[in-house]
């Protein structure tokens, strides 16, 4: 499978020699002039290469490394230490520093990126200049207008760009929106999440750029729609230039209300989440044993026999935990990736949705500067 647009690239990007190099713990790294022997491979399954082997990288890599609807042709990052660990694990896979590697070597159809989120646009337009299918992990991009560039920039070269929302690909996030989908739950009127833990201070964004990103994706795919607006607390307490706690209100055009809360800065890892239907209610807890519980429980308003007489009446039934397939949610991320590549479909975890997360995040920040305001997000 070769890479469509201008995947060769003007020629004129640093090699590598095609020998590899060995460093002083004797690691030799095979560079990316590959002999024609090692190209023989099946052509309807695209080569990917990961770029950034730093927290997230080496996930990325393993799970394209075991996945039968990709090839993984390289591996990419400026420290010859990470290098040298993917080396070890995956002696077979090519590595290489430089970036320009990839983008000239027309057999590489697409780039996995995981490196900062500051370097998205710059390095994820490049890719899609050079004709590379991208995966870019969340957020898409530092900005809407970056984030639309690079859309725009796919749509007109017929190339996928998806970015990294795992959590679409979670198997109890996909029942829950099955049961929100199937009109089980009735209405929705509020869905409230936590998501909070100790440490993992980012330096380069806030736990809204992060954090915010995760549930604001999933949002937007249990209820297919994006938010209309936001208003939005948050404290810096460890580096106050830096906030590490928010609590974020978004409103949807169907009437639904959420309440996100997010933090770097609690006891305990909490990824929990309740959605309040008509009908029914849910508990998505992603720690627990049990990460769906749905309960048959709502509150009725009968019909006042007299002139201002209202009662209610509630509800307790049953409470039950479906059985909830266990997969993990970044090798079907990636199938999903790989396979759009070669069917031409549209990912789940959509460029429109990235886009739509970013927007939500750009409100979150607007609203913090203005004090909480209400802020309206742009369609």
């Amino acid at each position: 499978m070769s890479s469509n647009g201008n995947g060769n690239g003007n020629g004129n990007g640093h090699h590598t020699n095609g020998n590899g190099h060995s460093n002083g713990d004797g690691i030799a790294h095979a560079h990316l002039a590959l002999t024609d022997d090692l190209r023989i491979r099946r052509t309807d399954i695209p080569r990917i290469a990961v770029v950034g082997l730093g927290y997230w990288g080496p996930n990325l890599v393993r799970n394209l490394h075991e996945l039968p609807e990709a090839d993984l042709a390289c591996v990419c990052d400026a420290s010859e230490k990470a290098l040298d660990a993917i080396a070890l694990r995956y002696p077979a896979v090519p590595g290489t520093t430089d970036f320009d590697d990839i983008l000239t070597d027309g057999s590489i159809d697409a780039v996995v990126l995981a490196t900062p989120v500051s370097t998205h646009y710059t390095l994820g337009m490049r890719a899609l200049e050079a004709g590379k299918h991208l995966f870019v992990e969340k957020p898409l991009a530092a900005s809407s207008e970056e984030g639309l560039e690079m859309m725009q920039t796919a749509e007109e070269r017929g190339l996928v760009l998806m970015p990294g929302h795992t959590f679409l690909y979670s198997p109890p996030v996909d029942a829950v929106r099955n049961l929100i989908t199937s009109g089980e739950l009735g209405e929705i009127y509020f869905i409230s999440t936590s998501r909070v833990n100790l440490g993992l201070h980012q330096t380069d964004v806030s736990v809204a750029w992060d954090l915010g990103p995760h549930d604001f994706s999933i949002l937007r795919y249990w209820l297919e729609e994006a938010p209309t607006n936001v208003t939005a607390l948050a404290r810096g307490c460890v580096m106050p230039d830096s906030p590490d706690v928010a609590f974020i209100n978004l409103q949807f055009p169907s009437g639904t209300i959420a309440n996100v809360e997010i933090s770097w800065l609690a006891p305990s890892k909490l990824r929990r989440t309740t959605v309040v239907g008509s009908q029914k209610m849910v508990v998505y807890d992603d720690t627990s044993n049990e990460p769906v519980r749905v309960f048959d429980s709502g509150v009725n308003l009968r019909n006042p026999e007299t002139f201002g007489e209202y009662r209610l009446t509630y509800r307790t039934g049953d409470i039950i935990s479906p059985h909830i397939a266990a997969s993990e949610p970044l090798f079907l991320e990636l199938q999903d990736f790989a396979s759009s590549i070669r069917d031409g479909g549209t990912p789940r975890s959509s460029a429109q949705l990235g886009l739509d997360v970013v927007r939500t995040i750009e409100a979150v920040d607007e609203s913090l500067e203005h004090n909480g305001a209400r802020i309206e997000i742009p369609a």
